[in-house]
C-alpha cells in the first residue's frame, strides 16, 4: 500500500495589503474573518504556534494569504520573508507560497522571492474575460494575466491562477474558457470562487438596487461540476472550491447573497458522483454494487447522503 503524504498549509493572512483597488466585490476583512494585519514577529508567532501541532513527517508550506503581497515595498516584502527563511532552511517548512495581482509582478520581486525559497505564486486572474474584469473593477486586463503568467513559468515558480464565478458580466461559457486559459496558461493549481455579496462593497450596492444578482447554490454547483472536471482532466490541482467559512460568513453578519455553503467542495463532489452513480445504474437492472476508492466514499455517498436516499438500489463498497 502506499504512504500517504501529509501535506500542511501554514496561513498567514494579510487582508488588502498592498492593494490600492476596490473590487466591486471584495471586502477583504469580512472575507478573511480578520481585522488587522500581522507584523512579522506575529507571522513567526503564526508559524510556530502552528508547527507545534503538525507531524514532524508532513510536508509544510507557509501560505502568505489575502492581500497583493508582492505590491507591498521590497523592504516589507523581505522583512516578512527572513520570518520564513530559518524554517525552510532548517528543513522544517518545504517551501512558501504567496497570491499577489497580476500587475505586481517584475523581474526585481521574482528574483526577490527566489532567494527566499518561494515556490508557488498564486494570481488573483478572477477571471480571463476583459468585460467582466472591467465590471470588477479588477483594475488589470487579461493581457496582464498572461505576461504574469509567462514572467512566472519562465523564472521558475508553479503558478497558481484564482477564478471566480459568477461575476457581473459573467456566464458559464466565459467561466470554461476562463478555465481553459488558465490550463493554456501552465497553471499547476487553482482555485475556484463563487462570487459572494458581502457587506462595505459595491457589490452590495448593486444588489440592492436591483443590478446585480448573484449565482443560486444550485447553479453553482453545476458550474463548478464542470470546472473540476476540465481542471482534473488537465491534471491541474484545485486547491479550494468555495470561501473558508469566515465567522461572519457563519454568522451572516458579514454575508448578504449568493451561493455560500459551509461544505460547498462536497456539494460539488456529491454532484460529480450523482452523475456517474446515474450513468451505473442506467445500465443495469435491479441492485448495483458500486466500489468506491476509500477517499471518495463520502462524496459518492453525498452530502447528507443525497445519492444514497437518491438511488437507493445502489450498494456502495470501499474498493480494496
Amino acid at each position: 500500500m502506499a504512504v500517504q503524504v501529509l501535506h500542511r498549509v501554514i496561513p498567514i493572512f494579510i487582508p488588502q495589503r498592498a492593494c490600492p483597488f476596490r473590487c466591486s466585490y471584495c471586502n477583504q476583512f469580512a472575507i478573511a474573518g480578520q481585522g488587522s494585519v500581522p507584523t512579522p514577529e506575529e507571522a513567526k508567532r503564526i508559524v510556530e504556534t502552528h508547527l507545534a501541532t503538525m507531524p514532524m513527517e508532513a510536508h509544510v508550506r507557509i501560505a502568505f494569504f489575502g492581500g497583493s503581497f508582492t505590491g507591498m515595498p521590497l523592504e516589507e516584502q523581505e522583512a516578512y520573508l527572513k520570518v520564513t527563511e530559518p524554517y525552510v532552511r532548517s528543513g522544517r517548512v518545504d517551501g512558501v507560497q504567496l497570491s499577489t495581482r497580476p500587475d505586481y509582478i517584475t523581474r526585481e520581486v521574482l528574483q526577490l522571492l527566489q532567494r527566499y525559497q518561494v515556490t508557488l505564486i498564486e494570481l488573483g486572474a478572477q477571471s480571463l474575460d476583459d468585460e467582466v474584469l472591467r465590471n470588477a473593477r479588477r483594475g488589470h486586463t487579461v493581457a496582464q494575466v498572461r505576461e504574469a503568467s509567462r514572467m512566472i513559468t519562465e523564472s521558475g515558480f508553479s503558478l497558481g491562477l484564482q477564478m471566480m464565478i459568477g461575476l457581473p458580466g459573467d456566464t458559464k461559457e466565459k467561466a470554461l474558457r476562463t478555465a481553459e486559459t488558465i490550463v493554456a496558461l501552465g497553471a499547476s493549481c487553482t482555485r475556484i470562487y463563487p462570487t459572494l455579496v458581502v457587506k462595505d462593497t459595491l457589490l452590495a450596492a448593486q444588489y440592492r438596487q436591483g443590478q446585480y444578482q448573484p449565482l443560486d447554490l444550485e447553479t453553482a454547483v453545476e458550474w463548478c461540476k464542470e470546472l473540476y472536471r476540465y481542471f482534473v482532466g488537465h491534471g491541474v490541482t484545485i486547491l479550494r472550491m468555495g470561501l473558508h467559512p469566515s465567522e461572519g460568513l457563519l454568522k451572516g453578519t458579514d454575508y448578504l447573497a449568493g451561493p455560500f455553503h459551509v461544505s460547498f467542495k462536497e456539494l460539488v463532489l456529491t454532484a460529480l458522483w450523482r452523475d456517474r452513480i446515474a450513468e451505473a445504474v442506467a445500465v443495469h437492472d435491479g441492485p448495483v454494487v458500486l466500489k468506491v476508492p476509500a477517499q471518495e466514499i463520502n462524496y459518492a455517498i453525498g452530502y447528507a447522503s443525497a445519492n444514497k436516499k437518491a438511488f437507493p438500489q445502489v450498494r456502495f463498497e470501499v474498493e480494496g
